[in-house]
């Protein structure tokens, strides 16, 4: 019986011994904090021509030690920074997260609405009110937040404000941003009736209004200053450019200077909340700039281009430096990517004799507006026009007991017709035709937020808005970027097989053990 007992006992220890280690694999195993980076506008060209001037713990050390998928791009059209940030947050599109831009049309008044504007919720620091309500599925830190009871903690910081908040969406602590107006690290009481002390304490000292006076960009060391690694200007003149007049914000957060900035907040909230201190996986979202300087032409900013990229590579070696030496680097997992170029230039193609020209979207409105009235009788059918949509007035059909289907079918014949037109796409047949002819317009489409016509113009065309001016050149050509995946035990691999941001998402939440946002259906990345 006494050896019975003691065989027991001996099971029962063994058995608490096998279960405590595999809680320790599983918790060694899980990252304690992952560091979600989106480089606004990088490419993965630039990235490579700037490589000689970089050193050897940022860009170098990303590329060399992480899963480096060298072809990535987003499965939607267009794409600017709220739809690419949306898609990496939600791991889906437009067509179901509802964000296809920075701004969309609002159908009853008429009027842009940006992304993420909501006067319910007044600004910390800011005169603008924020939230995350037109984000119309969850996200990361949404999901994280459900399967952690609240208890990881999930912020973003950016320079923009659609950036900070898209990226994290509606369950996080908090999100940060850059005023345009004031220059102080600002945020939005959806996520808090109140800013943290450490983000006022943080503001006392570093804001950028604190030293935007005395602030001058100049080339970051003599090589960056004298030499252009774009080929095909060879040398160029170093710049100098200081901050005055009232967009001196907004244009120091298009600057190559603005990423030291993020790096220092980032590693202020890191550890002032306490992340990564646990075995609860927090999240920490961060937006950095590779973009040009003030949205000009890269013939008007290559050397600033330049140093933008030197200034990145090495805000990304600290902030990796410091949370890797803080945490340890098995602790922590860094998912690096773009969200895709956009700064075209106006290129001179007719000089050239390059088939190009410009379409007028105000003109079209009111030529399809003739058009129907020659059909239906005289009426405003085109209620206006917004980028590259035309929204009819739905009313006024239903008087005529005209269909949209019909409306939208004479127009897609009669546009067809014009100079510069590739396609038109109607909204019934996006939402009702599933092919992969239309799969990225279609995800780019949200029924919400578009137009009853869509007109995608040809390779070289210019749009323009002839009321507001906008303007935007249609290009076919693809602008790779890589997606990164480094730290936590991955180890290095370069693979060339294009892949789509959407994956980012899944991937993350396979590696920290959570359900994937209840809109992705894309496949993990590994």
């Amino acid at each position: 019986m006494t050896n019975r007992y003691i065989y027991i006992t001996l099971l029962a220890v063994l058995g608490f011994s096998i279960e405590s280690q595999g809680e320790d694999r599983q918790s060694k195993s899980t990252p304690r904090l992952v560091v979600n980076i989106a480089i606004d506008q990088l490419r993965g060209d630039y990235l490579e021509a700037f490589a000689p001037l970089y050193g050897d713990k940022g860009f170098s050390r990303l590329l060399s030690e992480g899963v480096v998928y060298a072809n990535a791009s987003y499965p939607f059209a267009p794409i600017d920074r709220a739809s690419a940030l949306a898609a990496i947050s939600t791991g889906t599109t437009p067509y179901y997260n509802n964000i296809v831009g920075e701004r969309w049309l609002n159908r009853e008044t008429l009027r842009p609405v940006w992304c993420v504007d909501d006067s319910k919720f007044p600004g910390i620091n800011t005169n603008v009110a924020s939230s995350a309500v037109n984000l119309g599925t969850s996200t990361l830190g949404d999901e994280l937040k459900v399967a952690t009871v609240g208890k990881a903690v999930v912020f973003g910081v950016a320079p923009f404000r659609d950036a900070a908040i898209l990226s994290v969406g509606h369950a996080a602590n908090g999100a940060v941003w850059i005023d345009d107006v004031q220059g102080q690290w600002c945020s939005t009481t959806y996520y808090s009736s109140v800013a943290p002390h450490w983000l006022k304490a943080f503001n006392g000292l570093n804001a950028p209004a604190k030293t935007i006076d005395k602030v001058v960009w100049e080339p970051i060391d003599e090589l960056v200053g004298n030499f252009s690694y774009f080929m095909q200007t060879g040398m160029q003149k170093p710049f100098r450019h200081d901050f005055k007049g009232q967009r001196r914000f907004a244009e120091y957060k298009t600057s190559g200077l603005v990423n030291d900035d993020v790096t220092n907040m980032a590693l202020q909230c890191m550890l002032s909340t306490g992340m990564g201190n646990d075995r609860v996986t927090d999240l920490l979202c961060l937006t950095y700039y590779a973009g040009n300087y003030d949205h000009r032409t890269l013939t008007e900013c290559q050397m600033e281009l330049q140093d933008t990229y030197v200034r990145l590579d090495n805000a990304l070696a600290r902030l990796i430096d410091e949370i890797e030496v803080k945490l340890g680097k098995e602790n922590v997992l860094f998912v690096v990517t773009s969200t895709g170029y956009r700064d075209e230039e106006m290129a001179d193609y007719e000089t050239y004799r390059i088939p190009s020209g410009t379409f007028y979207m105000s003109r079209t409105a009111n030529l399809l507006n003739l058009y129907y009235g020659a059909i239906w009788g005289q009426g405003k059918y085109v209620d206006t026009s917004f980028r590259n949509q035309l929204f009819l007035d739905h009313k006024l059909l239903e008087t005529k007991k005209i269909s949209i289907a019909e409306a939208t079918n004479r127009a897609q014949e009669f546009l067809a017709l014009m100079s510069g037109v590739k396609n038109v796409y109607t909204s019934l047949q996006l939402l009702t035709t599933n092919n992969e002819n239309l799969q990225r317009i279609r995800n780019g489409f949200n029924p919400e937020r578009c137009g009853d016509l869509v007109i995608e113009t040809a390779p070289g065309w210019k749009l323009l808005n002839e009321d507001t001016q906008e303007q935007q050149i249609s290009r076919a050509s693809f602008i790779p970027f890589p997606i990164i995946i480094y730290g936590a035990a991955t180890r290095p691999e370069h693979i060339s097989q294009p892949v789509t941001t959407d994956r980012i998402a899944p991937t993350v939440a396979r590696a920290i053990r959570i359900r994937a946002p209840n809109a992705c259906s894309a496949e993990p990345l590994f």
